[in-house]
């Protein structure tokens, strides 16, 4: 709801940024929590960016692209169909999709997607309990994306269908996002989309900001090979202040 603020004779209308104003019931625990966790889709721009300037890898540059996609598919779909939410002082804009559904649909079908047909954790020495874990990996991916998507109607910002809606929208264009960018591509490489996949990545600009595609060439990311480098790196260099000391010992 806009404010007023009269400073002198010039009047100010002032809004609340709706990205991070929540509404919800401040005598209730519970409320408070789902508050929080609504505000996942904005926490999760920011892990995005973290990682794609850490660690440079095109499968997470091409997974935030979708989901950029995604929102303005969102944007689309409410701007055509036009479905009021249940309550009017709660968020601005239409209400069907729910477009934090669709944003933890999609971004929790994205990441099965790639645990499933694309990553491998290091393993444990046991096949079941490496199964267990991937496992337990999407169903915590299943349960963040249906909490967030839950909090949506509990918090009265949206009904049951523009919710089912939203999570439907956004899991299909997952699948579809990921299938065409990142499946295809990396299971026949000979393909077109195949090419232009190697084609980005052989590019200068991508050469210049050093950006890889660690799943093309290791069955983790690279990041179990990072980890072993670092540590035997570690290692030697704990070694070389162990035999200093000693040698300062000595010579005391």
């Amino acid at each position: 709801m806009p404010i007023t603020r009269f400073d002198g004779t010039n009047p100010t209308v002032l809004a609340s940024l709706d990205l991070t104003h929540v509404l919800y019931d401040s005598t209730s625990s519970t409320s408070e929590a789902l508050a929080i966790i609504t505000l996942t889709p904005i926490l999760l721009f920011a892990s995005y960016a973290a990682l794609i300037v850490f660690n440079r890898e095109l499968t997470i540059i091409n997974m935030l692209i979708g989901q950029l996609s995604n929102e303005a598919l969102n944007y689309v779909i409410k701007e055509s169909i036009q479905v009021e939410r249940p309550f009017q002082d709660h968020g601005s804009g239409y209400g069907f999709p729910s477009s934090h559904s669709q944003y933890m649909g999609y971004f929790a079908t994205f990441l099965i997607f790639h645990l499933l047909s694309s990553h491998t954790f290091p393993t444990h020495g046991y096949r079941v309990v490496d199964g267990i874990q991937t496992v337990a990996v999407c169903f915590a991916l299943l349960l963040w994306a249906g909490t967030v998507a839950y909090s949506r109607y509990y918090l009265s910002y949206h009904t049951p269908l523009q919710i089912i809606g939203g999570l439907l929208v956004g899991s299909v264009f997952g699948v579809l996002h990921y299938y065409f960018t990142e499946y295809i591509p990396r299971r026949w490489p000979n393909t077109f989309l195949g090419r232009l996949r190697i084609a980005i990545l052989d590019s200068t600009l991508l050469k210049c900001a050093r950006v890889r595609d660690g799943w093309a060439v290791y069955p983790d990311g690279g990041h179990e090979d990072e980890w072993l480098a670092w540590r035997s790196r570690w290692e030697k260099q704990a070694s070389k202040r162990k035999n200093a000391s000693k040698a300062t010992k000595k010579s005391q």
